[in-house]
């Protein structure tokens, strides 16, 4: 077994990484020659841990595939000292992988032992708003700006490893660990990703709401919007944007703007109660219950049914794609979208603005494209 142990000085000036990666946490990656563990080799792990300001890298090498214990166990022993597991798609492949090597070699499987933190799978959890046509570690770095020297994928480099087993020589060696070394010594600089989805986890303050006008691409004026900038407690280290319905989400550096277009005019309150309470009057376009409707003639009222027993009222409107707001109107009976006034209330109230913020974000989140 070959190790080699390195310690750097690391940049975690940014909160995420900071918050994220304490001294309780550990990155690692592994090397194999197959996504088998039953019929392929362990032949590299690599870790990144903290201790105050330093990056320290330790890679642990099998020389063939005799040495494969000798390499997890030491990987192990280093895990030891943690609580946190930080992974890049460690949960769906390098967890069980290393589960089952310790089930044939015989050792101790402490991984239910630890909590874990997979960036993969917080990342995919947003796609839509990073809208990349590849999620895989490399892409992710190319996103934030990361440049590698290593230019292999560890698919290319299992026959380099093959031939390393057959005939050692240090070139190819070089080139294996630098493929490891790089996941590792790049996943920490991974962490800044985590900042978009902590807007979702309400980690913003409502800095500003203002209402404008603009013009449409059919060339219509008059157009409503209401701008909501929120000043975002862990900045991003790239701008996104993201658009769903009558909402456009922008984000850049500690702000994030979320735009939302104004519905001007008339729409339907339906009622509650039983329709089977209510008249319809033809003429007005309204119900009324029927201790108010007894008076009106009967030519001129019919008994309301679900379509048709609603108020109208005139007003600006906001829209919601559940019922969170009341009272609340519609222009169908039934659909999931739907309205509330943009109510003298509604302006004066920062709780109900970040409310409603946290419920266009989800929607947003969750009805993603």
């Amino acid at each position: 077994m070959i190790t080699w142990h390195e310690e750097l000085t690391f940049d975690f000036s940014d909160p995420v990484s900071n918050e994220v990666f304490t001294e309780n946490c550990i990155f690692f990656d592994i090397e194999t020659t197959g996504f088998s563990p039953a019929r392929t080799d362990l032949y590299l792990i690599g870790c990144a841990t903290r201790r105050g300001s330093l990056l320290c890298i330790d890679q642990f090498f099998s020389e063939n595939a005799a040495d494969q214990e000798n390499v997890l166990s030491a990987f192990l022993d280093l895990l030891s000292g943690y609580d946190t597991i930080l992974t890049f798609n460690g949960i769906g492949f390098d967890i069980p992988y290393l589960k089952a090597k310790c089930k044939t070699l015989h050792l101790s499987d402490p991984f239910d032992a630890h909590s874990y933190i997979d960036l993969y799978k917080e990342v995919s959890r947003f796609k839509f708003l990073f809208a990349l046509t590849s999620y895989k570690q490399k892409s992710i770095e190319l996103f934030l700006g990361i440049d590698r020297i290593d230019a292999y994928s560890g698919g290319e480099l299992i026959e380099v490893y093959k031939e390393y087993v057959r005939h050692p020589a240090k070139d190819s060696l070089a080139l294996l660990k630098q493929h490891n070394y790089e996941d590792v010594l790049y996943m920490p600089k991974l962490l800044p990703i985590l900042s978009y989805p902590k807007l979702w986890e309400q980690a913003f303050s409502l800095q500003s709401l203002q209402a404008s006008e603009y013009r449409s691409m059919d060339g219509t004026s008059g157009n409503k919007e209401l701008f909501f900038t929120l000043a975002l407690q862990y900045p991003v280290p790239k701008p996104v944007s993201f658009s769903y319905d009558d909402c456009y989400l922008s984000m850049s550096g500690s702000t994030a703007r979320l735009r939302v277009r104004l519905f001007e005019g008339e729409l339907r309150f339906f009622y509650s109660g039983s329709p089977k309470d209510y008249y319809y009057l033809p003429e007005e376009d309204i119900a009324v219950h029927k201790s108010i409707a007894s008076a009106v003639d009967k030519e001129h009222r019919v008994q309301a049914n679900a379509s048709n027993c609603y108020g109208k009222k005139y007003a600006i409107f906001l829209p919601q794609y559940d019922a969170v707001f009341s009272p609340v109107f519609r222009e169908q009976p039934r659909g999931r979208k739907c309205y509330f006034e943009l109510s003298a209330d509604f302006a004066a109230d920062p709780a109900m603005q970040t409310d409603y913020v946290l419920h266009l974000l989800e929607t947003m989140r969750s009805h993603r494209k």
